[in-house]
């Protein structure tokens, strides 16, 4: 795998797409910093920004170079290399690849700014580890997504109307629930319903590391006791990870049946 690994990705680093992504997060936080000198204000801007962009550009590319690439893949299988392998290094490419232009662009303004001896420095490192983990996870799933689908087009809508779903439609249902039943106890709901969107679940661990949990109101407070506790912690780290691990454990089944 490692081979398909290091072929995939010395194609995708060098990609313009790859150059252009790390450019943009680059301009950004530089931009960010130049404007503002409270850090605490530049990670939620670069949140709200890494939230919504981060999985959007993980599924498309995701989808985009499994199908550009289709034809590759094709000559691959008919070598004599593990199925499992090809696909899976695949994968990890393209993951790692859109990670390293995560950490760049967002890594290098902040060394310059000196974030290492800053009391910000757990608050960004927070911002990193989430921004690679909804990475992983959306690339992931776009992937799966390609995999089932053989038309193209399905593939994208199906990833589009997913995106959407965990980034939107998601949060405007449960405020609608909670709104509906507001005079019963929702608070294991609401936990509940927070580590099924990696998107929400990011934006609060995020949040809660910040000290700004108290403008959440009741709710604030209880995500606060949560998932402001070492169990709470790893139950987060652990329900991303999941996230990560369901996706590729069914990208490894159907690979193994998988018949071009």
């Amino acid at each position: 795998m490692y081979k398909i690994f290091r072929f995939y990705f010395s194609d995708l680093i060098r990609s313009r797409w790859t150059i252009l992504y790390t450019l943009f997060y680059l301009l950004l936080t530089t931009g960010l910093l130049l404007l503002s000198p409270n850090i605490s204000k530049v990670i939620i801007s670069l949140m709200n920004v890494i939230l919504f962009l981060v999985p959007l550009v993980a599924s498309m590319l995701g989808i985009l170079y499994y199908y550009n690439t289709r034809d590759f893949i094709e000559l691959l299988l008919a070598q004599p290399l593990n199925r499992q392998n090809i696909f899976l290094g695949q994968y990890f490419s393209i993951s790692a690849s859109l990670g390293i232009s995560l950490l760049a662009g967002i890594g290098i303004p902040f060394l310059f700014y000196g974030i290492l001896s800053s009391p910000e420095i757990f608050n960004y490192l927070t911002l990193l580890v989430t921004g690679l983990f909804l990475n992983f996870i959306f690339a992931a799933i776009a992937f799966l997504l390609a995999l089932k689908n053989e038309n193209k087009i399905r593939a994208f809508g199906s990833t589009i109307i997913l995106w959407l779903f965990f980034a939107v439609i998601y949060d405007g249902i449960i405020l609608l629930l909670l709104s509906f039943f507001r005079d019963y106890p929702l608070e294991k709901f609401t936990l509940g319903a927070s580590l099924l969107n990696p998107i929400d679940l990011s934006r609060i661990m995020i949040l809660l590391q910040l000290d700004i949990a108290a403008l959440m109101g009741f709710t604030g407070a209880v995500f606060s006791k949560f998932f402001g506790s070492g169990f709470g912690i790893a139950i987060s780290l652990s329900s991303l990870a999941l996230w990560i691990l369901i996706p590729l454990w069914r990208i490894n089944r159907i690979s193994l049946k998988k018949d071009f």
